[in-house]
C-alpha cells in the first residue's frame, strides 16, 4: 500500500527564470511560424547570457519565400518577448542585448519519416516514451505542491506587472512543502521565495513583507500555520536576475513544466517543438487521457504512458496505472483508451486542434492544470472524453 502521511516538496520557477526566458522565446517562433502555416515545421532552442541571445535549430515552411520572410523576423520576436517579461537592465535590456538567428531548414532526412505520403501515415517526430497524470487533490486535478507553487509566482507576476508591487522584479522561485494526511494535502510545512529585487536596500524581511500578503491568499484556508517555515530570499540580495544572473537554455524545466516530480517524465521538453513532436503532443494527449479517467470516476490517480517509434504512426504501446485507487481495472482503461482517441500524431494534432499559435503561453507557470481557452489553448485540459471512455471501458 502506498504512503498515506508524508510530506512532498515541488518547486516552480517564473516566467523571468533564465531558462524560462528561452523557453518564451522559443515558443514565440513556434507560434509565428505556425500562424503562416498550420503544419509548420519547428525546433527551435535558445541561449541566452549576459547581454545576449542566440536561437538555433531547425524551421521549415511549404513557401521558401515565407521562410526567409519569417527567418528576418525572429530579431523582433526575441525583444517583443523579453520586454513583456520585463527585462531592462543593464546587461540584459529588450533593446539592447544582441541576438543571433541560427535557425535553418529543416533536415529532409527527417521530415522524410515523419510526413504522410501516397498511403503511408504520418509518423512520429521521434522515438520515445511520454507520460500524463492527474490526481483529486486539488479542483484542477493536478498534484497540490505544483499546482500551489504556479499560482504563488502567478500572481506576483501579475502585481509586478500592474505596478502594484514595483520592487519586484522579472526572476524568481518558489518552493512548496506539502503535508499530507490520509493521502490528502492539508498544509504547508515550509515556504521557499527566493524573488529579484530592484531596490538594492531592501532586506529579506522587507521581501517577505511584500511576497507574504499574496502567498496567504493564494493557498487554501488554514495551510499556513505557525509551524510553517519560512525562507523567503534566504541568501540575501537578490539583484542581478536573469540570464545576466546565471545562463539560460530552452528546455531544461521538465519537471516545473509537468507535475513537479509527482509523476514520472518520458524525459522530452516541450518549448520550441511543433506538434508532430511527440515529446510535445503526446505527452499533452496522456495529461489528457489521465484528466479524464479522473474526471470520470475511473480513478482517483491516474498516469497514462504512451510510447513511441520515428516514422512509426501508432503508439507502440499504452499502459495506464491508477495506483490503487481506481474502480476500473487498468487494463479495461488501456482498451478504453485506444477505442477512444486517435493517438497517432496527425490524430493527437486533429482531437487536440494543436495546429495553432497556442504555445508562448505555455512557457512559464506550466503546461497542464491551466483553463481550457477558447482559441484552443490548453485543450488538452478538457474533460470532454469522460463519456466515451466509460462507454468503451
Amino acid at each position: 500500500m502506498s504512503r498515506q502521511n508524508y510530506i512532498f516538496t515541488s518547486e516552480s520557477v517564473s516566467e523571468g527564470h533564465p531558462d524560462k526566458v528561452c523557453d518564451r522565446i522559443s515558443d514565440a517562433v513556434l507560434d509565428a511560424f505556425l500562424a503562416e502555416e498550420p503544419e509548420a515545421r519547428v525546433a527551435c532552442e535558445t541561449f541566452a547570457t549576459t547581454n545576449r541571445v542566440v536561437i538555433g535549430g531547425e524551421v521549415g515552411l511549404s513557401d521558401q519565400d515565407k521562410l526567409r520572410d519569417y527567418m528576418g523576423r525572429i530579431d523582433d520576436i526575441a525583444r517583443a518577448c523579453i520586454k513583456d517579461i520585463g527585462y531592462e537592465q543593464d546587461k540584459f535590456h529588450w533593446n539592447t542585448c544582441e541576438v543571433t538567428n541560427l535557425l535553418h531548414e529543416q533536415s529532409a532526412h527527417i521530415a522524410q519519416g515523419v510526413d504522410a505520403s501516397g498511403d503511408k501515415d504520418e509518423g512520429a517526430g521521434d522515438q520515445g516514451i511520454m507520460f500524463g497524470y492527474a490526481t483529486t487533490e486539488t479542483p484542477d486535478l493536478m498534484p497540490a505542491p505544483i499546482q500551489y507553487s504556479h499560482a504563488i509566482l502567478r500572481r506576483l507576476a501579475e502585481v509586478r506587472k500592474s505596478g502594484a508591487e514595483p520592487a519586484l522584479g522579472p526572476d524568481a522561485k518558489s518552493q512548496l512543502s506539502v503535508l499530507y494526511r490520509d493521502g490528502v494535502p492539508v498544509g504547508v510545512t515550509s515556504v521557499v521565495l527566493s524573488t529579484q529585487h530592484l531596490d538594492v536596500s531592501l532586506s529579506s524581511d522587507d521581501i517577505r513583507a511584500i511576497v507574504e500578503p499574496y502567498i496567504r491568499e493564494t493557498l487554501p484556508d488554514g495551510w499556513l500555520s505557525a509551524e510553517t517555515e519560512w525562507h523567503v530570499n534566504p541568501t540575501g540580495k537578490f539583484v542581478i536576475g536573469g540570464p545576466d544572473g546565471d545562463a539560460g537554455l530552452t528546455g531544461r524545466k521538465i519537471i516545473v513544466d509537468t507535475y513537479g516530480g509527482a509523476a514520472p517524465h518520458g524525459g522530452g521538453a516541450f518549448s520550441g517543438k511543433d506538434p508532430t513532436k511527440v515529446d510535445r503532443s503526446a505527452a499533452y494527449a496522456a495529461r489528457y487521457l489521465a484528466k479524464n479517467v479522473v474526471a470520470a470516476g475511473m480513478a482517483e490517480k491516474c498516469t497514462i504512458q504512451l510510447s513511441y517509434a520515428i516514422g512509426v504512426s501508432k503508439p507502440l504501446s499504452i499502459y495506464a496505472d491508477t495506483h490503487g485507487t481506481g474502480d476500473v481495472n487498468p487494463a479495461d482503461i488501456e482498451k478504453a483508451i485506444e477505442a477512444s482517441m486517435d493517438l497517432t500524431p496527425r490524430g493527437i494534432r486533429e482531437h487536440l486542434q494543436l495546429n495553432k499559435p497556442i504555445y508562448q503561453r505555455t512557457a512559464a507557470y506550466g503546461h497542464f492544470g491551466r483553463s481550457p481557452m477558447d482559441d484552443g489553448g490548453f485543450s488538452w485540459e478538457r474533460t470532454d472524453l469522460v463519456d466515451t471512455l466509460k462507454s468503451n471501458a
